[in-house]
């Protein structure tokens, strides 16, 4: 299968590698004046791994027109200008796979309706989601992730395509519950590294169990099965962002109360906006997100805000 990944950053570089290393043929697309672009291009290397030759590299945009299959990996919140350069090729009949975990900050948009508006209606929209850290995927330690789309047969295609040793993937029940539950665990994770960061890391139990609680509701009231909330998408895949040492939100949210300074993307900082304004529409409360949001929009002190949960009324849990 001929499949194109626009996004040579750490995350598209290893879709590539591992797409190339299950047999496809592949080609990585970044644009010409970027950094990662220029470096893998020249050392046909990034931070963690060389790169085979049968990988391609490409600055040009033949690579996409002639991909049978559109893999994008790109920052959720430029999703949107990408896809209307895409516009200009007049793509049709391709099937775009999107890699990223966010919300459209001004529309509360979910990334694949973002597409679906944006390019030719004759190609089909699938979202890959899940658990995993690329320094760990390079290693071959393996785990499972879920492709999820509105077309049945796109999804099944996908699924029993992509399957290799390194990734065992599951079909997707829940468009609208696996893209808001892998959204909003980056915000559950920077909910973390303020745990973390204020030395409260034994409260990261009641955190994933609430934290979990809160987003079913949030996806029930959008459409979607709160059950969704407990699978790979949003629980699943808390390991990888509440504890481990390579999560950027986990890190960005521990640097953030501390004053120090992060500078790698933390997608739940852009998430949690959207996150809110979706709260209000659906009127579903959102009381660790809220927090995190005042925490870093309203400058509110993270232990006021901690405490502020606990002051909450007394409830049943379920």
């Amino acid at each position: 299968m001929n499949i194109t990944v626009i996004g040579c950053g750490r995350w598209g570089g290893c879709i590539a590698w591992y797409l190339n290393k299950t047999g496809h043929r592949v080609t990585l697309y970044g644009r010409a004046n970027s950094v990662h672009m220029q470096k893998l291009i020249k050392e046909r290397r990034n931070e963690y791994i060389s790169f085979p030759e049968s990988l391609s590299l490409s600055t040009e945009y033949s690579c996409i027109q002639s991909a049978e299959i559109i893999v994008i990996s790109v920052p959720s919140q430029s999703l949107r200008s990408l896809c209307k350069e895409l516009k200009k090729l007049e793509i049709k009949n391709k099937i775009f796979v999107l890699c990223m975990k966010g919300i459209e900050n001004d529309t509360c948009k979910r990334l694949s309706e973002v597409v679906s508006e944006e390019v030719d209606s004759s190609n089909r929209v699938a979202v890959w989601l899940g658990p995993g850290h690329v320094e760990e995927f390079y290693k071959g330690i393996q785990n499972c992730m879920v492709i999820d789309s509105a077309d049945d047969e796109t999804k099944r295609m996908l699924v029993d395509s992509f399957t290799g040793d390194i990734i065992r993937f599951y079909y997707g029940t829940d468009l609208i519950g696996n893209e808001i539950g892998a959204a909003s665990k980056n915000v559950i994770g920077i909910a973390a590294g303020m745990l973390d960061g204020l030395e409260m890391t034994s409260l990261k139990g009641a955190l994933m169990a609430r934290g979990t609680k809160e987003i079913a509701g949030l996806i029930e009231k959008c459409g979607g099965n709160p059950k969704s909330a407990y699978g790979l998408c949003h629980l699943g895949d808390y390991q990888a962002t509440v504890f481990s040492q390579y999560s950027h939100n986990r890190k960005f949210g521990e640097s953030f109360v501390r004053g120090e300074k992060f500078d790698l993307l933390a997608e739940g900082y852009y998430t949690v906006p959207a996150l809110i304004k979706m709260a209000q529409q659906t009127g579903t409360e959102l009381p660790i997100c809220s927090g995190v949001y005042n925490v870093l929009y309203n400058s509110t002190n993270p232990k006021k805000a901690l405490n502020q949960l606990f002051e909450r009324s007394l409830k049943d849990e379920f």
